[in-house]
């Protein structure tokens, strides 16, 4: 088996379109994880805010000094992520396996993905206020638990990591996505999210190099798509070929057939108008 049939490709599945996923999608998933090692990694905000009211209420969200969003991430917050996460990954790893795809289901606190220090000053109530929040960004991928990368098996990733303490802390799906990616020389890293393309005054972008979406990031993305914006700049910076972002199938989205690829052109390769 060659060096290449080990390099994977990497899905970010957004948890607010897991549901949206019919049987066709994972036809198509299983076909192309049949040549491909997959590695999937799972959001869990929709599962979330369906497991208990509060997780839907603005309280529930932090912002930071610099204007960063963060979900206020408490130990029993992190039993929960779990909690969804697990019943997630059932549903996951069924339908891959039903459809030949063997399957592991993987904690990133589980010594994978590691986290440095979160940010300890949150605005609440209008004040700036020295909070605990087990949150952390992403400073190093331990691949050596992914050790069967090989076509026809997958790793369900679920994003926590853990800091220099011990603790186990929340970290961004996409960011953690990009970082596995580029851990494990993925060349495309697939967002599956619930839009079908980045919109950039109004109109659907089909091909964006790193800066432009870099810009576009910094001035007019928000929300969701800023995060993901970021992940994808962080990906390519550390050598990931591409990254696609959209809600069709994945290898409708590898092929550039829909979504949206942002490379790593030098000169802005952006291109709009949804494609045929």
């Amino acid at each position: 088996m060659s060096a290449r049939s080990h390099v994977p490709t990497v899905v970010k599945l957004g948890g607010s379109c897991l549901d949206d996923l019919d049987g066709e999608w994972w036809d198509d998933l299983a076909r192309h994880g049949r040549e491909h090692p997959l590695v999937l990694v799972h959001g869990w905000s929709k599962p979330l805010r369906e497991l208990g009211a509060r997780y839907g209420e603005p309280s529930a969200i932090l912002r930071d000094r610099y204007g960063n969003q963060s979900r206020w991430t408490t130990p029993e917050v992190i039993d929960d992520i779990k909690t969804v996460s697990s019943e997630l990954a059932d549903v996951v790893l069924r339908r891959l396996e039903h459809r030949g795809i063997t399957t592991e289901r993987l904690l990133g606190s589980d010594g994978l993905v590691s986290a440095g220090q979160g940010e300890r000053w949150w605005w609440r109530e209008k004040r700036l206020v020295e909070l605990d929040n087990l949150v952390g960004p992403i400073t190093g991928v331990d691949v050596s638990p992914l050790k069967n990368l090989r076509p026809s098996h997958a790793y369900l990733l679920t994003p926590l990591a853990r800091n220099a303490a011990g603790q186990e802390v929340n970290t961004d799906a996409d960011r953690a996505a990009a970082a596995v990616a580029a851990a494990t020389g993925a060349t495309d890293l697939v967002l599956v999210t619930d839009v079908a393309h980045l919109l950039i005054e109004g109109e659907p972008v089909r091909l964006i190099g790193r800066r432009e979406a870099a810009a576009f990031r910094d001035k007019g993305a928000k929300g969701g798509m800023r995060k993901k914006l970021r992940a994808a700049g962080e990906a390519l910076d550390q050598g990931v070929e591409r990254v696609v972002i959209g809600s069709a199938a994945v290898t409708e989205l590898l092929a550039g057939r829909t979504g949206t690829v942002i490379t790593d052109a030098q000169a802005p390769t952006h291109t709009s108008g949804a494609s045929a």
